[in-house]
């Protein structure tokens, strides 16, 4: 059986908006995942420290606050300073088309925006680490 999937949601920077992130860590919880909750104002280097110690296969940011440019590019490149390559990194909020496709460019999973289906989430996580582990 292969080994449950673990996700670290992450509330980073100074965005106090969680309800979205709570909704889909509970639809993730809910589609069997372990799902490891940082809280509010994490740093991109706490949530790189959390997902390494918590051995996840995806860290997933909601970020609402129009950080997404600085965060995003800031975890992967904390990620691949400590040599973590087998991490999807994906996430959610108000992020603009253009915004999806440069972090997209960058190694950002899949990001989803307001109003997606919590089991449209569940489905593209569970198929995207089931790709990362057959890789």
């Amino acid at each position: 059986m292969p080994a449950r999937i673990r996700v670290l949601v992450a509330k980073p920077g100074l965005d106090g908006h969680d309800r979205g992130a709570k909704v889909v860590a509970s639809a993730l919880r809910d589609g069997g995942m372990e799902v490891i909750y940082t809280g509010l104002h994490q740093t991109p280097e706490m949530i790189v420290n959390a997902a390494i110690q918590e051995d996840v296969d995806v860290v997933a940011m909601s970020i609402l606050s129009g950080a997404h440019m600085t965060m995003f590019p800031r975890v992967l490149e904390l990620l691949r300073e400590k040599g973590v390559d087998d991490v999807i990194v994906t996430g959610g909020g108000i992020i603009p088309d253009e915004d999806m496709k440069e972090l997209a460019g960058m190694g950002v999973d899949r990001l989803f925006g307001p109003g997606t289906d919590t089991r449209d989430i569940v489905t593209y996580i569970r198929e995207a680490v089931e790709r990362k582990r057959g890789a």
